[in-house]
């Protein structure tokens, strides 16, 4: 148990020399991105000895490494700066605009890893198949289509064609307002209040955008499972436990999944990390009040507080992720050890 503790100590120390790097890359996007931070704050048509005047208050007339010093300050003091499209600070608008993404992405991992994982089972179980062709068709299909043109198709056939969804939004007019905000997240908040036809509206809006992520995660998920599954499937101990007369059932699920379970943790983080970090043209093409959302249009109105604050928390969900992963490697497979 100790030396476990002292890997994941180990691993833990690493963190502050990379969230140092992190900080230092979106500081130097900041100012190699062709965007006037100023011109942003006092228009385009300032006088000039304005734009000046602005330039130096907010220490741009500086040189680059007191500017990245002065930028870093603020950041370990929890200071993004404010947002200029909405008169908030950076953190604010993030903390109101996250909840939306996690709600979306944790209902899109729950469908990947409820879906994705036996059906990579299955098709490794099954290879060359006629079932096999079918999974691999439909996991290149959702892999392959951008998360845009899935978002189009599902609103072109459930949406206009079918009508089982509505098309965009978190939540139906009638119900706007009458959920009281506890954790920023419309179906827990209505939930928690016991609010039961909110919570069908709110669900009722989530399902369709969520099934969108849910498709291409699961097509990764299910295609890295059956090449984990295939190879241990080849495996001489697989054979040996067929030979023994241990159930197909339990040789497949219990030993061989039990040994790719560990190579699955870090498909899953990453895909959770993708997925947090705000489908971006899924969240745009829904209207999904999320941070992908707040940083397309941050991006677009020429936000930089905005944008290098939400790219800073991307970033930094990236490497928990990351690092968490790292621990269940460690807690779960003595050959880490």
């Amino acid at each position: 148990m100790v030396a476990r503790l002292k890997s994941l100590a180990g691993s833990a120390a690493t963190l502050p020399l990379t969230l140092l790097g992190l900080v230092l890359v979106t500081f130097l996007i900041g100012r190699v991105m062709p965007i006037d931070p100023v011109l942003a704050i006092v228009g385009d048509r300032a006088p000039q000895d304005v734009v000046e005047r602005a330039r130096i208050e907010l220490g741009l007339d500086r040189p680059l490494y007191i500017q990245f010093f002065r930028y870093l300050t603020d950041i370990l003091q929890g200071n993004f700066g404010r947002s200029v499209m909405t008169g908030n600070t950076v953190l604010h608008d993030i903390g109101r605009f996250f909840p939306a993404t996690l709600e979306l992405a944790t209902l899109a991992l729950v469908i990947a890893l409820a879906l994705g994982i036996p059906i990579g089972v299955i098709s490794a179980v099954r290879q060359n198949t006629w079932l096999d062709r079918a999974v691999r068709i439909f996991c290149l299909a959702g892999h392959s289509l951008p998360t845009f043109v899935l978002a189009l198709l599902g609103l072109l056939f459930f949406y206009a064609r079918l009508g089982w969804f509505p098309p965009s939004g978190r939540q139906g007019l009638m119900f706007d307002g009458d959920v009281p905000t506890v954790t920023s997240m419309m179906t827990i908040d209505a939930l928690i209040t016991g609010n039961w036809p909110a919570f069908l509206d709110a669900a009722h809006h989530l399902a369709l955008p969520a099934l969108v992520l849910g498709y291409y995660s699961l097509a990764y998920i299910a295609r890295m499972t059956r090449a984990f599954m295939l190879e241990q499937l080849r495996a001489e101990y697989v054979t040996t436990a067929r030979v023994k007369g241990i159930s197909e059932t339990r040789v497949i699920w219990r030993h061989a999944f039990g040994n790719i379970s560990v190579q699955l943790i870090t498909v899953v983080a990453l895909t959770y990390a993708g997925l947090l970090e705000g489908a971006v043209l899924t969240e745009t093409i829904f209207s999904w009040p999320g941070l992908g959302q707040y940083l397309t249009v941050s991006l677009l109105n020429a936000d930089m507080n905005a944008v290098l604050g939400a790219t800073l928390v991307v970033g930094l969900m990236y490497l928990v992720l990351n690092l968490l992963a790292d621990a269940m490697y460690r807690l779960l497979d003595p050959r880490v050890r």
